[in-house]
């Protein structure tokens, strides 16, 4: 690792899990922060409950389908999903540039207020801070989240076990390509728009119905091959995902043609991996497909036991590709 700080520390890939890694947690671990899940699990006077933090500089602040105030709220409330916590409460942080303009902040708050509605949190408390002009580029935004892990529900990367089915509740990469046409002046199908969304309802129905299921994550930065790395690592475990199988819109699939992305490692903000034993899997998919964040939701891969902590693509002419984490970045400023 080189001595300074790159844009790609911030990727969510490989260099960000290095950072994480090598500098971040030898000096600040601790049995909480080295469960290295979404949110970290505490128990509070006999009560479970997820906590996690999370702050947003996306470029540009408003994208088609979002902006930084609904993916502020759907993010956090999507970390506190992920340890399967209803969520409950969140902070507010503002960073705002001298000059910002007023209408535009109220415009974010707007939008994280709807958002917030339909998650079914509460902003409980925050903290306005301004800078001088060039010094916040607009605005960043900071939050942290609190929720309640369900009854009978045991959610972590470590339970990760072969045999096990992996899902994704729907189309790949198109927050990031949302991103980068608003960024970048660019014109890409009308059809294509964020998939920033609150997924904790969703999970609330998954859990209710399948408490046993093993792990959830969400494929932010660094995508889909990222976020299964991880687990893979955790768990010391192999993956196999079937190249036909992966839920691709013919939008994405042609502007990544175009512009040589691979969807694998594109950001998303609405989608979340489950990993299931395989006799849950009916029911997962029936929770899914009746709910409007999860109608193009399918089975794509399994957990086996080697490679151990490797990830494997089997391609549409039966080859096999290694996915390795995100290296540098594909698009910076996502999130």
């Amino acid at each position: 690792m080189k001595n300074v700080i790159q844009l790609a520390h911030g990727s969510g890939g490989k260099l960000s899990h290095e950072l994480v890694s090598a500098v971040i947690q030898p000096i600040l671990g601790n049995p909480v922060l080295d469960q290295m899940h979404d949110a970290a699990a505490v128990c509070i006077q006999n009560t479970r409950l997820a906590f996690t933090t999370d702050s947003f500089v996306v470029k540009p602040l408003f994208f088609t389908g979002g902006d930084i105030g609904k993916l502020a709220v759907c993010g956090t409330v999507n970390d506190l999903a992920m340890t399967g916590a209803v969520p409950l409460f969140l902070t507010l942080g503002l960073i705002i540039e001298e000059g910002f303009s007023l209408d535009e902040l109220e415009r974010i708050l707007h939008s994280m207020a709807r958002a917030a509605g339909e998650a079914g949190v509460q902003i409980a408390a925050g903290d306005t801070k301004v800078v001088e002009k060039g010094a916040a580029d607009g605005i960043f935004i900071n939050t942290a989240g609190i929720g309640a892990i369900m009854e009978g529900v045991h959610i972590s990367p470590l339970n990760a076990r072969p045999g096990q089915d992996i899902i994704i509740n729907g189309f790949l990469g198109e927050h990031a390509l949302a991103v980068m046409q608003d960024r970048h002046g660019l014109t890409f199908p009308a059809s294509l728009n964020s998939d920033c969304a609150p997924l904790a309802g969703l999970v609330k129905e998954i859990l209710t119905k399948v408490p046993e299921v093993a792990v959830l994550r969400d494929p932010t930065r660094g995508g889909l091959a990222t976020a299964l790395n991880e687990i893979a690592l955790a768990a010391k475990v192999g993956m196999l995902i079937e190249e036909e199988a992966l839920p691709v819109s013919t939008e994405v699939r042609a502007v990544c043609d175009i512009l040589g992305f691979d969807p694998l490692y594109l950001a998303n903000e609405g989608k979340m991996i489950v990993l299931s034993e395989h006799k849950n899997t009916e029911n997962i998919l029936t929770v899914l497909h009746n709910h409007p964040y999860g109608r193009e939701a399918r089975v794509i891969g399994k957990v086996t036991s080697q490679p151990a902590g490797q990830v494997g693509l089997r391609t549409a002419i039966g080859g096999i590709r290694l996915l390795d984490m995100l290296t540098g970045d594909q698009l910076p400023r996502i999130c």
